[in-house]
């Protein structure tokens, strides 16, 4: 379970920091790239949060 924790937290962080790349940029494509990523890892977050909820309630 620690495992997926520390995953969960990576996964948070990193979305953090590429909203904040995003909300930086001045390119619109980079703009554009970090909002994705920073989306996609959100999801992967709640994925990973997911699992370990289920794997938690057996």
């Amino acid at each position: 379970m620690k495992d997926y924790q520390a995953q969960l937290e990576k996964l948070r962080t990193d979305a953090a920091e590429c909203a904040l790349i995003r909300d930086l940029a001045t390119e619109p494509a980079k703009r554009e790239l970090f909002n994705r990523l920073a989306n996609h890892l959100s999801v992967l977050a709640d994925q990973v949060e997911m699992a370990m909820l289920e794997r938690k309630t057996g």
